[in-house]
């Protein structure tokens, strides 16, 4: 499958690049945790290093340095996940195109599902009864309407040009049954209604995009330039499993470092800890031209193809149980 892949982006004029693991910044969003180390350099000074969340800083620096279309099969290490879905170690599929739209890659990601269609004969996917037929056009739906279509609650209106309406958000949630914490934010709420009431619904019957996150989810993605408050980011769902996260890439520095600091401050608040941010990767986002980009979880995609039940049964050398457990004292 994965040669089947990169001969497709390959045909495209993609270039193959491989970033190192090691980075300065692990990412700075708030729920992303990282794996920490040390280097020790022949003088035997110390310095703090993680291994990445994901390449985007440095696949981004690379299109700064003047790349345009490039593509990266990455290990990527994320601590704290553990389950079906998730593994401290996997790979990551990412992929980014200079001058493109975002929703080109919504075209990219249902063409890379036929390819593992394809390869495994399969065209009917299915996980926890839920069926996808993979090879039909895509359907799409905005977070606005699948939140009033799947929970009920008009999301729009909790979100005015002074931000976000916290304690609406709140009593809509709990009016629904969702569990609502006092020291919940906004964000937090908006994760929870989409995790229960919303994400197990999409990708059934043919694969979807859900698009337009609002501005305070925005991540790493740039305005929509048509729709006030919303961001080019969408995420895309099979047989409800998030496949893939993208972006129209913002390219603004100083808005970049602005949501850096208010995403390492609610990791503090609620973590007790935070990453440091990557000064170089702020001053090649300045020289970065336009782009979008996309990663998807590629050992989900190989899962969903085959039919297994769990990320680590697609895993070459998945971690066992026995390594993962706690010696006693």
């Amino acid at each position: 499958m994965k040669s089947a892949v990169r001969a497709w982006f390959e045909a495209q004029g993609f270039v193959e690049v491989e970033t190192g693991c090691l980075q300065v910044s692990p990412g700075n969003e708030t729920h992303l945790h990282a794996f920490k180390t040390e280097r020790i350099g022949t003088d035997q000074k110390r310095r703090e290093l993680y291994l990445h969340t994901s390449p985007e800083f440095a696949m981004k620096k690379l299109l700064a340095a003047g790349e345009e279309k490039i593509f990266n099969f990455a290990p990527v290490f994320r601590n704290r996940e553990d389950g079906p879905l998730h593994a401290n170690e996997f790979t990551m599929l990412e992929w980014y195109r200079v001058g493109a739209p975002y929703e080109q890659l919504w075209t990219d990601c249902t063409g890379i599902l036929k390819i593992a269609a394809d390869v495994t004969q399969q065209t009917e996917w299915s996980f926890r009864g839920k069926v996808c037929d993979v090879t039909k056009n895509y359907d799409w739906l905005t977070l606005d309407q699948a939140f009033f279509q799947f929970a009920e609650i008009p999301l729009h209106e909790t979100i005015t040009e002074r931000g976000v309406d916290r304690d609406a958000l709140a009593r809509m949630a709990q009016a629904k049954n969702v569990r609502v914490a006092d020291d919940d934010t906004w964000s937090d709420i908006f994760s929870r209604v989409l995790v229960q009431a919303i994400e197990t619904n999409l990708g059934q019957s043919r694969p979807e995009i859900l698009c337009q996150y609002p501005l305070h989810e925005a991540a790493l993605a740039r305005p929509h330039p048509d729709v006030p408050f919303v961001a080019e980011r969408f995420e895309l769902y099979v047989c409800g499993v998030e496949l893939a996260n993208g972006f129209g890439e913002l390219n603004d520095a100083a808005e970049q470092r602005r949501r850096f600091e208010t995403e390492m401050t609610d990791k503090q608040r609620i973590y007790g800890e935070r990453y440091p941010i990557d000064e170089d990767f702020l001053a090649a986002l300045a020289l970065m031209p336009p782009a979008s980009g996309c990663a998807l979880g590629f050992d989900r995609l190989v899962m969903l193809a085959t039919g297994a039940e769990r990320v680590d049964q697609v895993i070459w050398t998945p971690m066992s149980i026995s390594d993962t457990q706690e010696t006693k004292a």
